[in-house]
C-alpha cells in the first residue's frame, strides 16, 4: 500500500462533458440527418445546423439517431428503440446496467437536452482538480498507466460513508481488481507534477462522484490492480 495526503483544489457541476461534441460530430450527423451541403458550413455555425436538423425529429426519432451514430454496433435495433423512449424520462447514465456505455448515453443527452430545450433529463457531470501527495516520490508510478482505481481509491476515503462509490464498489476499493474504474472517471487530465506531488483534473458522473465536493486535506493509502500474470 501507498500513503498519499490528499487534497481537493477545486469543484463544480457540469452539464457538458468538456470536448465530448466536436465539428465533425456535429458534421457526420448533419449527413445522418441527409442535411444537404453539409460540408459547406462554416465549422462555427456547425453546432447550431445540427442542433436544428435534429429537431425536426420527433424527440424519440432524434435520439435514435444519436445513439445509432455513438453506440454504432454496440446496440441492436430493438435497444436502440426503447433507450431512445427511456431516454426522454430517464437517467440512462446513471440507471442503465450498462456501466461502460454510460459516458455515452451522458453525451447522447446532453445533446438532445440543449436541442429540444429540456423535454430530455438534464445531465450532471462534475469537474474537480484534486492534488496527490506521495509520502514516497515513487509511488506517483502507480498513475502512470491505468491511473483509475488507484485514484478511485484515494478519493473514496474523502466521502462520506453512504457515498453510493464506496456502497456498491467496496470490495473493489478495498483492493484486488477494478475493471469498471474508467467507466467511473471519463476523463482525466494531469495538471503539474514535480517530484512528489500530482495534480489531476478529473472529470465524471455526480453519481458517483458528487460527494467528493465535501472533501478536506487528508490521508489515504492505495495500490494498483492485480495483474493475473499468464503462464509462459
Amino acid at each position: 500500500m501507498k500513503n498519499f495526503t490528499v487534497e481537493r483544489l477545486s469543484f463544480e457541476t457540469l452539464s457538458v462533458l468538456p470536448g465530448s461534441w466536436t465539428n465533425q460530430d456535429y458534421l457526420e450527423l448533419l449527413r445522418l440527418l441527409e442535411f444537404d451541403e453539409a460540408g459547406e458550413i462554416e465549422p462555427a455555425e456547425l453546432k447550431a445546423m445540427c442542433l436544428m436538423a435534429l429537431t425536426d425529429l420527433e424527440p424519440t426519432e432524434a435520439a435514435q439517431l444519436v445513439l445509432n451514430y455513438l453506440f454504432a454496433d454496440q446496440l441492436t435495433m430493438g435497444q436502440v428503440e426503447n433507450l431512445a423512449h427511456q431516454m426522454l424520462t430517464e437517467k440512462l447514465w446513471e440507471e442503465n446496467p450498462q456501466l461502460h456505455q454510460h459516458e455515452g448515453f451522458f453525451k447522447a443527452t446532453q445533446l438532445l437536452y440543449e436541442a429540444y430545450n429540456g423535454k430530455f433529463p438534464r445531465a450532471e457531470a462534475v469537474q474537480f482538480q484534486v492534488q496527490l501527495t506521495a509520502e514516497d516520490a515513487d509511488s506517483l508510478a502507480l498513475f502512470a498507466t491505468q491511473p483509475e482505481a488507484p485514484l478511485l481509491r484515494l478519493l473514496a476515503p474523502g466521502m462520506p460513508d453512504n457515498t453510493l462509490l464506496k456502497r456498491l464498489f467496496g470490495e473493489q476499493l478495498a483492493g484486488g481488481s477494478f475493471p469498471e474504474a474508467p467507466y467511473i472517471i471519463w476523463q482525466l487530465r494531469t495538471i503539474r507534477q514535480d517530484a512528489a506531488t500530482l495534480v489531476l483534473e478529473v472529470v465524471g458522473s455526480a453519481y458517483w462522484l458528487d460527494d467528493f465536493k465535501y472533501a478536506d486535506t487528508y490521508a489515504a493509502t492505495t495500490q494498483a490492480d492485480e495483474v493475473v500474470e499468464e503462464a509462459s
